[in-house]
């Protein structure tokens, strides 16, 4: 029974189900960037080569009617879209970091000791 209470606890811990989330969300949004390739660049950007090849995605490009050379081009456009990305939301959280960090700390007020210092100094001058 210990092992199966230890697993509950390793798997509700925080940074699992964070894991968790990031996995689903990264796969979500690897179908809409391959969406965006597919449905989106490829049409718009690629037209004119791949009407001079005929055809129409970018995934029949081939050579020698076996090397699909097409599809290693899609990775990458894919690939470049997602680091792109990945790389402007990196440098928002840092551009926020910086401005949090920028802003200076409050200055703290009397301790406790001084508090009653003062107090002692105004009852003597009284």
């Amino acid at each position: 029974m210990g092992m199966i209470k230890e697993f509950k606890e390793f798997a509700m811990k925080g940074s699992v189900i964070d894991l968790a989330i990031g996995v689903v969300i990264g796969a979500a949004f690897g179908k809409i960037v391959s969406s965006l390739i597919e449905d989106v660049i490829t049409p718009l950007i690629l037209k004119p080569a791949l009407k001079a090849a005929k055809l129409t995605k970018l995934e029949e490009l081939t050579v020698f009617d076996t090397v699909k050379y097409g599809n290693f081009i899609a990775a990458f456009i894919n690939f470049l879209i997602v680091a792109f990305v990945l790389f402007m939301i990196i440098k928002g959280i840092n551009a926020a970091k910086k401005k949090k960090d920028a802003e200076p700390a409050p200055t703290p007020g009397p301790s406790s000791t001084d508090k009653l210092l003062m107090e002692i100094r105004d009852a003597l001058k009284k």
